[in-house]
């Protein structure tokens, strides 16, 4: 059943009259939920959305973190599940959240855990989450978890945002350079055309290649946007077929400084997710099984797949990384030693914390590398454009004198 909006006037206990919105199954409900707020309902009305803030349809990162925490915070207060999700829906500010939350709600009063709750809702909340719940719940330590689980998702939104903020800039600097030069040759270099045609002048080499390269993108330049187009299509259709994705995958490993990258990134996000799930008291074998299909890299997941087998028939997990060849050093001698410790749970989670280091170092100086050269791009690019064109005005003037 899907959440109701309601529009809703009350009297607090000071008398004073509060409106507002709210989501609830049925407006017997939004009514139950005033009073528990201590507040008296004196009209409720359905809408067809919730005004203000809170329109955005879509669950973000963010959502999820805050849902996260606000529910940490309850059950470590011993607050039930069933209050506490109540209490969540009604400081949730995103609509989405707010009918998850009460979807969430609804199935707990049927009876269902809320990890049973959460494995309806997929698209948002990953196994890894809906495990470490379960083992929270089934083992009663669900308080000890949850800020476990808050720490990973906190951790991995600082990494995924170091990564997408540090390639924000070069981005934006490369579309501004391609977009100038287009400019040029769209809409200034043929008012020097026009000029040429006046004089009758011999034109330079230089500037009639200009000229040349300017009909042919007001004529064709429309086909560099389709090409573009097409490119994206069809690169994002390699991830439909398991082959094809195989031999995408791999050579984006195989490309210089890229290929380590990705190797690391997907190795942080592996053995963070590793070390949670074993932390939370998941069985090793199921633990892999669960983060490997965290990896995006098809390539990597095979080669884990292959880790599980070995680990199912009995080699430790320091071991079966090692023999394939494909991880870095360090994530399986580190494993070894948490094997032979004790402490497997700790030592991934620092492994991950050390590889997430790694690739925001190595993204930090890839981008001060790229930074400068797409600055002498720009300006040899627009530099030469006008240098060239200017040139051929002043030798047209020479000629003249």
């Amino acid at each position: 059943m899907n959440a109701l909006y309601f529009k809703y006037q009350a009297f607090d206990t000071e008398g004073k009259v509060q409106t507002g919105q709210l989501s609830a199954e049925s407006e017997r409900e939004a009514i139950r939920i005033l009073q528990g707020k201590n507040l008296t309902p004196v009209k409720v009305q359905e809408t067809k959305r919730i005004f203000g803030r809170g329109r955005n349809k879509k669950i973000s990162h963010a959502d999820i973190l805050d849902f996260t925490n606000g529910l940490c915070t309850l059950v470590d207060a011993r607050v039930p599940i069933d209050k506490a999700l109540r209490l969540l829906d009604g400081v949730t500010e995103s609509s989405a959240m707010r009918e998850l939350v009460l979807n969430l709600l609804r199935d707990v009063k049927e009876g269902k855990s809320l990890a049973q709750a959460m494995e309806n809702h997929s698209h948002v909340f990953s196994r890894m989450y809906v495990n470490i719940v379960r083992a929270g719940e089934e083992g009663g330590i669900l308080h000890e978890l949850l800020p476990d689980l808050t720490d990973f998702l906190e951790t991995s939104a600082k990494t995924r945002q170091a990564v997408i903020s540090a390639m924000i800039y070069p981005v934006v600097l490369l579309v501004t350079g391609i977009i100038s030069v287009f400019l040029l040759l769209i809409f200034v270099v043929p008012q020097f055309a026009v000029m040429f045609e006046d004089v009758g002048t011999e034109i330079p080499s230089s500037a009639a290649f200009l000229l040349s390269l300017s009909n042919f993108v007001q004529s064709y330049g429309y086909l560099f946007v389709i090409a573009a187009v097409i490119c994206i299509y069809l690169w994002k259709r390699l991830d439909r077929d398991p082959q094809t994705k195989l031999q995408k995958d791999g050579f984006l490993l195989s490309l210089p400084l890229v290929g380590t990258l990705i190797l690391y990134r997907e190795c942080a996000v592996f053995a963070r997710t590793l070390g949670a799930l074993i932390g939370a008291g998941i069985p090793l074998i199921q633990a892999l099984r669960i983060s490997r299909e965290v990896i995006a890299n098809s390539v990597l997941t095979s080669h884990l797949l292959k880790v599980e087998e070995d680990v199912r028939g009995g080699s430790g997990l320091g071991i079966s990384l090692e023999r394939t060849n494909r991880f870095p050093t360090l994530l399986h001698q580190l494993v070894a030693v948490g094997e032979e410790s004790g402490r497997t749970s700790d030592i991934l989670l620092k492994t991950a914390a050390t590889f997430d280091t790694y690739v925001r170092n190595q993204m930090s100086a890839l981008v001060s590398a790229l930074q400068p050269a797409l600055i002498i791009f720009l300006a040899i690019a627009v530099g030469g454009i006008t240098i060239t064109m200017l040139s051929a005005v002043f030798s047209m003037n020479a000629v003249e004198f």
